[in-house]
């Protein structure tokens, strides 16, 4: 396994990347408090700015739990594609009806009374740090190098991890 850190501009290029390529992640809030709060969350968008954007009912325990306190942590997890993120940062709340349009699609009628639904709200989370692990190669090419690793019994690096500051 190879570590390479990343800052700035880049961290925020693979927080991008990998949030949007996994898509589901854990939102987790109360993190000075056990148990920690924590709900499944599906990506909605990731901006220019780095932002990642969920769609959340107002009423909820995490959105009251943020207003509390907007430190949150950020769990993706794809183990199929070898690929993890752990973020953590600030989230707020908005009720701006453009952005509610701009995010909401069809399959959020499972959960909402359309984009007008009075209890539709967006969560807003501004990325600090993160850690991650991803595979170097495609899914193919990484199971294919493992399995000769563990035929000729040597090492071989088929994935990168790190630190990333923003």
């Amino acid at each position: 396994m190879s570590t390479e850190n990343l800052y700035d501009s880049k961290a925020l290029e693979k927080i991008r990347e990998m949030a949007t390529k996994i898509d589901f992640c854990m939102l987790a809030t109360k993190l000075t408090s056990k148990p920690l709060s924590v709900v499944p969350m599906s990506t909605k968008k990731v901006d220019e700015q780095g932002a990642i954007w969920f769609l959340s009912a107002a009423d909820s325990e995490h959105n009251h739990n943020i207003e509390l306190d907007p430190d949150i942590q950020l769990m993706y997890s794809k183990p199929g594609d070898f690929s993890f993120l752990s973020v953590y940062g600030q989230a707020s709340i908005s009720r701006d009806q453009t952005i509610l349009e701009e995010l909401y699609d069809k399959l959020d009628d499972n959960w909402f009374e359309g984009v007008k639904d009075p209890n539709l709200s967006a969560i807003k989370f501004l990325p600090r740090e993160a850690y991650y692990w991803d595979a170097k190669y495609n899914k193919v090419v990484t199971l294919f190098k493992m399995a000769v690793s563990a035929i000729t019994n040597s090492e071989t690096d088929v994935s990168v991890e790190g630190r990333m500051k923003v």
